[in-house]
């Protein structure tokens, strides 16, 4: 072979080498959300397990207090990682958001519409006309809108006070609106504590949770997304194999009563983290509400969205805990 035919095959040849063979250096600070709704964040913050698995990063932590709060960290640059429902991340991704969900923290019945103990509503359809607090763009306000949709009724039928989570609790406890679209810790705390009732559940509503990074994070560090959520499968391997254990630190770290905490995980499927095709027909099945009540921007494909939203590959790589 002649010389310049040698270097050209050899150019060649490291052309075609995967990227994944490049070193990656971890970054020299990781910061993620821990969150009250996403119990095995908790877990994972009291262990340091993710500490242990970056050992020359700085780990920040900031909590949250809902999807729309955990995305707006993450779309800021304030978080790498955030916690929310799947279907806010479809909106965030759906009105511009470049970002990827790549792991399943919980699937869990963690919503439905709550009224007080002496109320006297009994159906959905008994909400028209009345006050409803709901945290807009997260999960609860979603399962709301789709219960209306299904009650026959429209988003205009009701009035909707946009109040985050805890605000909302004590709204209704206090008289101040009619209904609240509940999310846990905070709902089961209403229940135990103040006697509210859930007027509608439905679990097929509430979509499941996901860890999602940004487009950007996704490309530049690989290695370190998949460390991370090897932490969380070492945290989320100890939830399910020590259930008493953790529903006291999440009464502990949350300022709940054991009571509470154990109803809320009572509602919590730990079983299956990973993302599937399964779980991109789960939210192309929940995106007309989307479009219908005119949450995306005008003229978008829901469908293509979730496609590029939901990223099964780093579930295949995850180590055993």
């Amino acid at each position: 072979m002649k010389p310049f035919a040698l270097l050209s095959a050899c150019a060649l040849a490291l052309c075609l080498q995967p990227r994944a063979f490049a070193a990656e250096t971890d970054p020299a600070q990781v910061n993620l959300d821990y969150a009250y709704y996403s119990p095995v964040s908790l877990v994972l913050k009291h262990f340091g397990w993710l500490e242990q698995a970056l050992p020359h990063t700085k780990v920040g932590w900031v909590l949250s207090q809902g999807s729309n709060r955990s995305l707006e960290y993450l779309n800021s640059g304030g978080v790498d990682f955030a916690s929310s429902a799947s279907l806010s991340a479809v909106l965030s991704r759906a009105n511009g958001s470049p970002i990827k969900s790549v792991y399943v923290y919980s699937r869990a019945e963690w919503t439905a519409l709550v009224v007080h103990k002496d109320s006297p509503l009994k159906t959905v359809t008994d909400l028209k006309g009345k006050k409803i607090a709901a945290t807009k763009g997260t999960d609860p306000y979603l399962f709301t809108l789709r219960s209306l949709q299904l009650a026959g009724l429209k988003k205009d039928d009701v009035e909707l006070v946009h109040l985050q989570h805890p605000d909302g609790r004590t709204a209704l406890e206090k008289g101040d609106v009619d209904a609240w679209a509940g999310l846990d810790p905070h709902m089961a705390a209403s229940e135990i504590q103040a006697g509210s009732r859930l007027l509608y559940r439905n679990k097929d509503f509430n979509s499941y949770g996901v860890i999602s990074v940004t487009e950007q994070y996704a490309k530049q560090h690989p290695q370190t997304i998949t460390k991370v959520l090897g932490a969380y499968e070492k945290a989320r391997d100890w939830a399910v194999k020590h259930p008493d254990e953790f529903a006291k630190l999440l009464a502990d770290e949350a300022g709940l009563p054991l009571e509470v905490a154990k109803l809320q995980l009572s509602r919590t499927d730990l079983s299956n983290p990973l993302l599937s095709a399964r779980d991109v027909a789960s939210s192309k099945a929940a995106a007309p509400i989307l479009v219908s009540e005119e949450l995306v921007r005008r003229g978008v494909d829901v469908d293509p969205v979730i496609d590029q939203l939901i990223d099964t590959s780093f579930g295949q790589t995850l180590p055993k805990p």
